[in-house]
């Protein structure tokens, strides 16, 4: 697989009237095509001010974010998706899925065409004139996840996109949506807190430290397992291990 992203020696500070508080410190790892990356750390480490760098919405003090595909392009394509859908009240489910082609002047037949194969497959196509108060908090998070493909990302960045959902329904909506990204064959980076999530639907686990951070860990996960879902993960018997090594990198940071 080729490497699609490389992270080099970045480093970032906050600055306000009271001084500098060091948040990332020389942190460097590499992403390659259609692997699934989780990165976990303690609360306030700089996960989610990492992802925002990678997606160009925050520049390093040190250090850079390459994409080696696309040499002298300012950046690859890259999807950012946030903790809450932001799905605009005012606006269908379909109209909301495609503001990015609106926005981009790029609303052509075959993008459409792709948004209606979209919602099909994510089960939304019933729900396209909704608007988003007549749908649970799933199937919000699937018309999310369509807003963000319709621009054609190489890379999706995932701000905890299941933190606000039941635990039922947290299990489920992450299955669907990382067997449709992987279906898709895209790239994946998601910040999680949940060490289970993680273990259940990473190819690798990059374990950041306290602030200023640094990557103290990084775990292949390889498992045994039935069928591509994430209970299926959590039952594999080598998932354990992999919780046992999370945990004690996490312990001993508090």
């Amino acid at each position: 697989m080729s490497t699609i992203l490389k992270v080099d020696k970045i480093s970032y500070s906050y600055h306000s009237l009271q001084g500098e508080t060091k948040a990332l410190h020389n942190i460097s790892f590499e992403v390659k095509q259609g692997e699934f990356i989780a990165l976990v750390g303690p609360s306030g480490c700089g996960k989610s001010t990492l992802l925002s760098i990678i997606a160009g919405l925050n520049r390093p003090d040190t250090g850079q974010i390459l994409f080696p595909n696309h040499p002298g392009e300012p950046a690859v394509r890259v999807g950012y998706m946030l903790q809450k859908d932001h799905l605009f009240e005012w606006r269908s489910i379909y109209r909301n899925v495609t503001l990015g082609l609106e926005l981009n002047h790029q609303m052509t037949a075959d993008k459409l065409s792709y948004i209606n194969r979209l919602l099909s497959e994510y089960g939304l196509e019933a729900f396209r004139n909704k608007k988003p108060s007549e749908l649970s908090g799933g199937m919000k998070q699937r018309a999310a996840l369509i807003r963000t493909l319709a621009l054609n990302p190489e890379l999706l960045l995932l701000d905890e996109p299941f933190s606000a959902l039941d635990y039922q329904t947290r299990l489920a909506v992450s299955t669907d949506i990382c067997n449709l990204i992987r279906k898709a064959g895209k790239t994946m980076i998601i910040v999680t807190h949940d060490l289970s999530e993680a273990i259940s639907i990473a190819d690798r686990i990059i374990v950041l430290s306290h602030r200023p951070s640094t990557v103290k860990d990084m775990i292949r996960v390889e498992l045994s397992k039935s069928e591509d879902s994430v209970l299926a993960a959590r039952n594999a018997p080598e998932f354990k291990h992999y919780f046992n090594l999370l945990w004690e990198d996490m312990t001993d940071e508090s």
